[in-house]
């Protein structure tokens, strides 16, 4: 694979934050400000809006680009959390021209590394990293033992569902939520509900082909 399939990535993690806005708004009225939708929608659209006429042949410029657009249109915490694990994944691809199915299990890896470093949570947090990170050990593992990228990116859509689900056990450590201690654990997490859409983008990426 050669970059254009990033740029097809984006297109469709746009699509599927615009898509998906007003459940997000939604989602994250109860727990949060409410704005979870607007700035998903508005961060991957400008993120694919920067790379996808670039002609940029570098895997890791071009994600690093996309997150630094990502991380002017929207400041917010979410936003510049989203936009961390773009510009860390842009790193570790720096250089590359053509891809292997190791290195999109490496995108999506440091991905969850940038969001968790820069955010400071970790997993049972009740947090976006509760979605991702089952869904990459799910990729990793899928790809390790042969299969191809579109069975592991169902694997990993399958994941991260379960991990959005899964936030209903957990108490809330970050942000507004946190202030209903006990109270939050029944509530579903908006970020892991990101990460959820983020994987069945992945998968979706696949089945356009």
């Amino acid at each position: 694979m050669n970059n254009s399939y990033l740029i097809e990535l984006l297109k469709e993690l746009q699509d599927i934050m615009c898509e998906n806005r007003d459940y997000l708004i939604k989602l994250d009225s109860i727990v949060g400000d409410g704005d979870l939708g607007l700035t998903m929608s508005d961060g991957f659209t400008a993120a694919y809006k920067a790379v996808s006429a670039s002609g940029e042949t570098d895997a890791g410029k071009l994600l690093y680009n996309a997150g630094k657009a990502m991380s002017t249109a929207v400041p917010s915490t979410m936003g510049t959390l989203m936009a961390s694990g773009l510009m860390q994944a842009g790193k570790v691809l720096k250089g590359k021209t053509e891809l292997e199915k190791a290195d999109i299990a490496a995108l999506f890896e440091a991905y969850l590394e940038g969001v968790a470093n820069r955010g400071k949570a970790k997993v049972g947090d009740k947090t976006f990293l509760d979605g991702l990170a089952p869904a990459v050990a799910a990729l990793k593992s899928a790809l390790q033992a042969g299969d191809e990228l579109n069975v592991a990116a169902a694997a990993a859509r399958e994941a991260a569902e379960a991990g959005f689900q899964h936030t209903t056990t957990m108490i809330a450590v970050h942000g507004r939520a946190a202030t209903r201690g006990e109270a939050s654990r029944a509530l579903q997490d908006p970020g892991a509900a990101v990460a959820m859409l983020m994987m069945k983008a992945f998968e979706k990426s696949f089945l356009a082909k």
